[in-house]
């Protein structure tokens, strides 16, 4: 797939950093998936996960988010330490959003019940709630499709339903996890060109993973390698896939990225 990016945030802003990752590690069992693993996101950036099955890229992004914690490490949100924080304070007053790989909505209600069972919890203004409806609504095009049950929409429609679940509380920071999974082609490119918009026009940092490499590297301004317990390279998706340690880790001597 071309490169779909028309522009990449790299060098001016690596001292600009809204989240950050130090020195983290975290166990399951006696089975070690992190090991003083160090990553940054700075404001504005698309930043891209990448790395072999079981390396701890999901395992990242419940650390961020509070659903699990760490066993050494910090996790800081505008150089603010999170890690004692819960859920819910993470996603509202350090503006976390988070789009899982499957799921994410509320299978038996419409399009506009889940956005409205949402927007009751985080929009106290009734007013202000309906306001921020209709607009994900519309951002989204989900007018023809806003009275159908949410587990009869197609694999796109149900993406944007959940992205727009995400942004309901307006986060800063925005996880998504194996956004391109089992999608086809045209609705991959539909998911990438609403990903840079998010950052072009709503000014959200985000981290993104998926094993679909090309699909990711398309839409990304610099993306990581995990393994053996951390990051092995980083940089912009040229310089990475021709980075040895990434091509012995996870590309290969094939890959090809245009």
């Amino acid at each position: 797939m071309s490169n779909i990016k028309k522009f990449r945030i790299t060098s001016f802003k690596k001292n600009n950093e809204i989240l950050s990752l130090e020195k983290l590690s975290f166990k399951f069992g006696k089975k070690i998936i992190l090991d003083n693993l160090n990553l940054k996101l700075n404001y504005g950036e698309i930043l891209g996960l990448l790395g072999p099955n079981g390396v701890g890229k999901s395992t990242i992004f419940n650390l961020i988010t509070g659903l699990i914690k760490p066993d050494y490490g910090s996790i800081k949100i505008n150089s603010f330490k999170v890690n004692k924080f819960p859920i819910y304070e993470r996603a509202l007053k350090f503006k976390i959003g988070f789009v899982p790989q499957s799921g994410g909505f509320f299978h038996d209600l419409t399009v506009y019940e889940n956005l409205k069972a949402i927007s009751e919890i985080t929009i106290k203004n009734k007013r202000l709630r309906e306001e921020k409806i209709n607009s994900l609504i519309s951002q989204f095009e989900l007018n023809n499709v806003v009275d159908i049950k949410a587990n009869l929409l197609s694999g796109g429609q149900k993406k944007k339903l959940v992205i727009s679940l995400s942004l309901i509380s307006d986060p800063k920071i925005l996880l998504l996890d194996e956004p391109f999974a089992a999608l086809d082609v045209m609705t991959i490119k539909m998911l990438q060109k609403i990903i840079i918009d998010l950052q072009s026009t709503n000014k959200i940092s985000i981290i993104l993973c998926d094993h679909q490499a090309r699909d990711l590297l398309s839409c990304v301004d610099t993306a990581a390698i995990i393994a053996n317990g951390g990051v092995i390279a980083s940089g912009t998706p040229t310089n990475l896939i021709n980075d040895i340690e990434a091509k012995n880790a996870y590309f290969g001597d094939s890959f090809k990225f245009n």
